[in-house]
């Protein structure tokens, strides 16, 4: 079995800057080695100056990156750093791109529909009272008070001239009531 040590073998090589001979600070009137890089300004930051350690710690006291940015400037600054700098936009509006990308499944659709929860169901005994009091489940009391006597007034046969259409509905209407009142009672309490 070989050993860890050989496994993560590292090898040297040289920096071909390191036979060059050394710089020199390029703060004016400095002759010391300039060991240390800084960057020459906010647009070249690729490009540096070097210094020596005296004058690097000046020059980063004094180095401010959003020196003269707006704060608009300086947020629209922070956002490309989030993506590193890397053009971003949202999968879809690249033109073409919706045409070029196969999707049978629909995993890439862009608006996805919640599936709706079913309505819960009336249960059995009472969708034809409900139907005939015109009222959806759950319902309350209440409302079941105000629709039975809307639809009492509305059909009751005194309105409508002693009709036995009109005393047929108006028992049908009894009889719903009666009905879901009774179911909803031992709900209530």
């Amino acid at each position: 079995m070989r050993s860890t040590a050989a496994r993560t073998r590292r090898y040297y090589v040289p920096d071909p800057r390191a036979e060059a001979e050394p710089r020199v600070c390029d703060s004016p009137g400095c002759t010391e080695p300039g060991a240390f890089r800084a960057p020459k300004s906010r647009e070249a930051l690729d490009q540096y100056w070097w210094f020596c350690l005296e004058h690097v710690r000046e020059y980063n006291r004094a180095w401010d990156y959003y020196k003269g940015m707006t704060p608009a400037q300086i947020e629209a600054e922070l956002r490309r750093d989030t993506t590193w700098r890397r053009p971003s936009w949202p999968l879809g509006r690249l033109g073409a791109l919706d045409e070029a990308l196969a999707d049978p499944l629909g995993l890439l659709a862009r608006r996805r529909t919640r599936p709706t929860p079913p309505a819960e169901e009336a249960p059995p005994a009472l969708r034809r009272p409900l139907a005939v009091l015109g009222l959806g489940w759950p319902v309350a009391r209440e409302d079941v008070k105000k629709r039975y006597k809307a639809l009492a007034l509305a059909h009751h046969p005194d309105r409508h001239g002693g009709s036995p259409e009109a005393e047929e509905k108006l028992k049908e209407i009894n009889a719903a009531y009666a009905a879901v009142m009774r179911a909803l009672k031992p709900a209530q309490g």
